[in-house]
């Protein structure tokens, strides 16, 4: 497989084509290579437009959605970014082009020490890893974050991901159940969050947020 040359057919032929304009989020999209962070057996379908489901409960979300979410996110130069569930370290690596610092939240050690290398061979030394048990709680103790990515599905929204925006942050993830879901965005002016849907989407649903408590819009 000639690796570039799928990054740019994804590009061009899915974000493009699908108003995915961001000159930022197509150059992100276009320098990491996806097949990285995937184990052999996936490397000739890492530029599918579609979920690929890993083994352990991982996955990589298709493309086009992904970009969507970066997309929607409007990460600056400056943000500080907090991505969740991402297990391949995928979303860490592309959303590191677009900030100043990216914190990944990953479930136990094995993982974080499993995408480290992965991070140090696309340059995303901008990138910190920290582990948690419910990755969905975040991370308030680094909080607040310009911008959180929200990488599987959700029933509802967490209070505690809100709580942990800064002022003029966006968070960014697919809500919904089964096969109907939408693209949301939370943002929070003067300490006040709003919820806006952006697009439809189906991705696979995230781990261990049964307990969590949904904020009301």
């Amino acid at each position: 497989m000639d690796s570039v040359q799928a990054r740019t057919n994804m590009v061009e032929n899915q974000l493009r084509t699908n108003r995915i304009s961001d000159p930022a989020v197509l150059t992100a999209m276009g320098d990491v290579p996806r097949e990285l962070f995937l184990p052999k057996a996936f490397h000739g379908v890492a530029y599918a437009d579609e979920d690929l489901i890993l083994a352990d409960g991982r996955f990589m979300i298709e493309p086009l959605v992904f970009a969507r979410m970066l997309q929607a996110a409007a990460i600056g130069e400056d943000d500080i970014v907090l991505v969740l569930g991402c297990d391949t370290g995928y979303a860490a690596a592309v959303a590191s082009k677009l900030a100043a610092t990216v914190i990944s939240i990953q479930r136990d050690d094995e993982a974080s020490i499993r995408i480290q290398p992965l991070l140090d061979q696309v340059e995303a030394d901008n990138v910190a890893t920290s582990v948690r048990a419910r990755p969905v709680d975040g991370d308030p103790g680094q909080a607040p974050f310009d911008a959180i990515l929200v990488i599987g599905a959700l029933d509802t929204i967490p209070i505690a991901l809100v709580d942990q925006l800064n002022e003029d942050g966006r968070l960014v993830a697919i809500e919904g159940q089964g096969r109907v879901g939408r693209g949301v965005v939370v943002s929070k002016m003067h300490g006040v969050p709003a919820k806006r849907e952006i697009f439809d989407a189906h991705v696979p649903d995230f781990k261990d947020v049964e307990a969590s408590q949904a904020f009301a819009f």
